[in-house]
């Protein structure tokens, strides 16, 4: 990578990990909230959902904003907000309060994601490479969250812990504002206007194949429509319009299974493990210790490694066929979850592993797929639209997760989830069939 990328991903990295620091920990509060405020999983899903809901839908917001006045201030401000969201659920005193610290929790959270992908793929020369270690980047936030979490859990009670996680966003910030960078390099690099490194065919070539062979203006019309920009209502609507048709209507589907199925999974895992007998507490110098939370925080520290080889797989391979690939690995996950429980701690690690890895693996695909089908100029509001149903139709997962656990069984649980994960692929193969080039 060249100096601007590598200060993009530098500065991108930051932002990407603390957003998932702040996401994945919450998980691990869950434990605690379900205790103190005497309340069912399905309530408490359903708060967690509306804080999700948020990040979906403010994620339209920052990615018209980002098409229009660049990305760094909005990830910037992403920081801020979230370390100041854990502040204020650290001081909530009853049900309401944690409620309202969630939705700006998720307020905060969704300027980051579309203003960091458009950075990303607007700015890098190298555009895979950087969506990898951005990726992998943000696993480490992912692990470091539930881990941190975990042990200061042990030690403290978790309002003192959700206050001192207001800690990493004022030194992030404090790192982040020195990193500077041209955003557009990456656009700008193509004598044609094209994007370097975009192929609406499936696999995104090197920089020298892009030069070497430019897409043609009808590939371009095919599957990613031109636009002046979104500069106001009647923009917006005009390239909505133009977004939501033929492959990108696809491509949104599957962003929005995927959702339903990670936000699902994810929030309540922790609280599965800790009801497995593998994972009773142990006691050690008179403090309660419980596994599943390191178990938790290790499978997600493992995504960073599924982060960067999907982010690979899009400069190498075809992007629907990783993408079917990898939904097929994870319905034989969730199939095997409970099997793999009742076999022995290593099945289970296995398992969990496997789990952590492939979710994540999915994303810089997801994220490759969706620029594949989308114009330069609006890439932010594409990304807008992919956690806006990552995220917002995704917290329907987790309000759905609260009620399967409360009202049916924990093997309903992980059928339900697999169907869904299935459901995904076929939307994959529906993508190849329908819309991918002969």
């Amino acid at each position: 990578m060249n100096g601007n990328d590598r200060a993009i991903v530098g500065f991108a990295t930051i932002g990407h990990s603390m957003f998932h620091l702040y996401e994945l920990a919450i998980p691990l509060f869950i434990v605690y909230w379900l205790d103190d405020f005497a309340v069912s999983a399905a309530v408490i899903g359903t708060l967690v959902g509306g804080g999700l809901a948020l990040i979906g839908l403010g994620a339209i917001v920052s990615g018209v904003l980002a098409d229009e006045y660049g990305s760094k201030r909005l990830m910037l401000a992403a920081i801020v907000g979230m370390g100041g969201s854990f502040l204020l659920i650290g001081i909530s005193p009853r049900l309401e309060v944690l409620a309202i610290a969630l939705l700006v929790w998720g307020a905060a959270s969704s300027l980051y994601h579309p203003a960091a992908l458009s950075l990303l793929t607007r700015g890098t020369a190298e555009r895979g490479t950087a969506l990898a270690y951005h990726g992998a980047a943000g696993n480490v936030g992912t692990a470091l969250g539930p881990f941190a979490a975990a042990v200061l859990l042990t030690v403290a009670p978790w309002e003192w812990v959700a206050v001192a996680f207001a800690a990493p966003a004022v030194l992030a910030v404090a790192i982040a504002v020195r990193f500077e960078f041209d955003e557009t390099a990456g656009v700008e690099a193509e004598p044609d206007g094209t994007e370097s490194g975009s192929n609406a065919g499936g696999t995104v070539p090197s920089t020298d194949d892009a030069d070497e062979a430019p897409p043609t203006t009808d590939d371009a019309d095919e599957t990613a429509p031109s636009t002046d920009g979104v500069t106001d209502l009647r923009g917006f609507l005009a390239q909505s319009r133009h977004l939501f048709t033929g492959g990108f209507l696809v491509a949104f589907a599957i962003m929005m299974v995927h959702g339903v199925y990670s936000r699902g999974v994810l929030s309540f895992l922790p609280e599965i493990l800790a009801g497995l007998p593998l994972f009773a507490p142990v006691r050690i110098g008179g403090a309660a210790v419980e596994p599943s939370q390191y178990v938790f925080a290790g499978l997600l520290l493992l995504g960073a490694g599924g982060q960067y080889v999907g982010g690979k797989l899009t400069d190498r391979t075809r992007t629907e066929y990783a993408l079917i690939a990898t939904y097929a690995v994870i319905v034989g996950v969730s199939v095997a979850f409970l099997p793999a429980a009742a076999a022995g701690i290593a099945p289970m690690l296995v398992v969990c592993g496997a789990l952590g890895t492939f979710i994540y693996m999915s994303a810089p695909i997801r994220q490759a797929l969706l620029a594949e089908y989308s114009a330069a100029d609006v890439r932010g509001l594409s990304f807008g639209y992919f956690y806006l149903g990552v995220y917002g139709v995704g917290a329907v997962g987790t309000s759905l997760a609260g009620v399967v656990l409360t009202y049916g069984t924990t093997g309903t649980f992980f059928l339900v989830f697999a169907a869904i994960a299935a459901l995904a692929a076929g939307l994959g193969g529906l993508l190849l069939v329908r819309f991918g080039e002969e």
